[in-house]
């Protein structure tokens, strides 16, 4: 039996600020239970959810050497749906009302629980054949594994994975800080290593010393080896080229589930989603305090508001498709204030076809899945995205740019080929995505029968983890066999 350790900054269901927590908590349920043995270590942060506390047991404590700072770290265990989670104590780096804070405080934070992890494993009596470390913050556990631990014996054989979820978040700082914390040596800091642009790159140590480098969509590992899309580190991933795969998410059929999901106003299937769609609009349109019109195309967004998911041409557009469709925009979501405020002021000068909930609700969430015609998603950039996975199992249509994961997920819709699950557009140009919603909106309201076509097409589409934890499967042995 392999034995795989996922290790990340998050999981659902303990602590959640973005699709990389849904991943991590979703990844180990699908694995092949008779072949793998997986477990989860996560920090036990001051901030997660406080209700898994009481379940959580005491294991063992023992000390991490970071230079000359030596720092406390308990080890805590619990399992859940059949995984086993393990937790890095220590008050000191994981206190606060978030999981991450200033990048000066998390390049500490995260170096600790890189070393903590590998620290922690013969107190666990748990020798994993692969490491499977997520995004910046666990990119130094490839590096101290093959430095401060590559004289022990315990540690030989054992593999990495590092994947990368989003490529513009990397993990920087000043390298005489970052030498100072680590305990690093010299030589580790060099544009081999990681350096890059005169600053240490956590997010490049673990490109450059993992045995296997992942990402979340086959489009977006060919985005990062390109200028455009590499964010400093294109040259880099090009040399990596062979060790690296690109390997669409999944999302968890149990949570997404249209039949049962106790959220939403009324279930359904793709046998009836016209029914339930239409009952569960109603429903979310009374209750937001919209007039309850089923001629009228909703248009939900579950998203950050950041520039990186096309806020930008959203707030373009804003005034003109209100004034021009006859549709409601039903928004949810928080980020940046000049797009919070935006919102605010088209609400309030809208508040027939606009409401938006500024803030984030896991409920309010599934109610726009299950209620809107459409899910806008004009990314500039997205790695994989699930929101769009997420819409279509509900029978919500995405329309999105063409770029990474929404790319390799959302077929465009050909009128002459009946064909496609949703609607996209490829230039990042506010026309563009006006264009494509007013199509939309066009088969919506004249072409009934090929929008039912389309939400089934949409529904039987399979976005489940089934195929891609193939793949990952395939990746942990090839490493294994190595």
């Amino acid at each position: 039996m392999r034995k795989v350790l996922l290790a990340a900054s998050e999981a659902v269901p303990f602590i959640k600020t973005g699709g990389l927590a849904d991943v991590v908590g979703a990844l180990p349920k699908y694995l092949d239970k008779e072949e793998y043995d997986v477990r989860v270590i996560l920090p036990k942060y001051a901030c997660m959810d406080a209700s898994f506390l009481p379940q959580l047991r005491f294991v063992c404590h023992f000390y991490v050497n970071l230079n000359w700072r030596k720092q406390y770290a308990g080890i805590f265990e619990t399992e859940y749906r059949g995984i086993k989670f393990y937790f890095v104590d220590n008050e000191f780096y994981f206190a606060g009302p978030s999981p991450y804070h200033n990048i000066y405080e998390d390049v500490e934070k995260f170096a600790y629980f890189s070393k903590a992890v590998l620290g922690c494993l013969p107190y666990l009596d748990f020798v994993p054949d692969v490491i499977h470390c997520n995004d910046w913050q666990t990119g130094l556990i490839p590096v101290f594994l093959r430095t401060a631990f590559g004289d022990d014996r315990f540690y030989a054989g054992i593999r990495t994975v590092f994947s990368i979820h989003n490529m513009q978040f990397q993990g920087r700082w000043r390298i005489k800080e970052v030498m100072d914390i680590t305990g690093l040596p010299a030589g580790i800091f060099s544009a081999t290593g990681l350096e890059s642009y005169g600053e240490a790159n956590y997010l490049k140590g673990g490109v450059v010393y993992a045995d296997a480098v992942t990402t979340v969509s086959p489009t977006y590992a060919r985005d990062i080896m390109t200028v455009e899309g590499g964010e400093g580190l294109s040259g880099l991933m090009c040399a990596k080229r062979n060790r690296l795969y690109g390997i669409l998410n999944g999302i968890d059929y149990e949570e997404f589930n249209p039949q049962t999901d106790p959220y939403i106003h009324v279930n359904y299937t793709h046998k009836d989603a016209q029914v339930g769609k239409k009952r569960n609009k109603a429903a979310l349109q009374k209750e937001l305090g919209l007039p309850v019109r089923d001629d009228v195309p909703m248009i939900g967004i579950v998203s950050r508001m950041t520039a990186q998911k096309g806020f930008e041409l959203i707030d373009y557009a804003m005034e003109e498709l209100l004034n021009t469709l006859d549709i409601q925009v039903v928004v949810l979501g928080t980020g940046e204030d000049k797009y919070e405020n935006s919102f605010r002021y088209f609400q309030a000068k809208y508040p027939r076809q606009v409401c938006a909930h500024i803030g984030y609700s896991e409920e309010q969430a599934h109610k726009v899945y299950a209620s809107a015609d459409v899910l806008l998603m004009p990314s500039q950039f997205e790695p994989c995205g699930l929101s769009q996975m997420i819409a279509m199992r509900y029978g919500t249509l995405p329309i999105v740019r063409e770029t990474g994961g929404l790319k390799d997920t959302v077929e465009p819709y050909n009128e002459y080929e009946n064909t496609g699950n949703g609607f996209s557009f490829a230039n990042f140009y506010a026309q563009d995505m006006m264009h494509v919603i007013q199509y939309a909106y066009e088969v919506y309201q004249e072409h009934k029968d090929e929008w039912m076509k389309l939400q089934l097409r949409a529904m039987e589409k399979n976005f489940s983890w089934s195929s891609s934890v193939k793949k990952y499967e395939e990746l942990y042995d090839k490493l294994c066999d190595q």
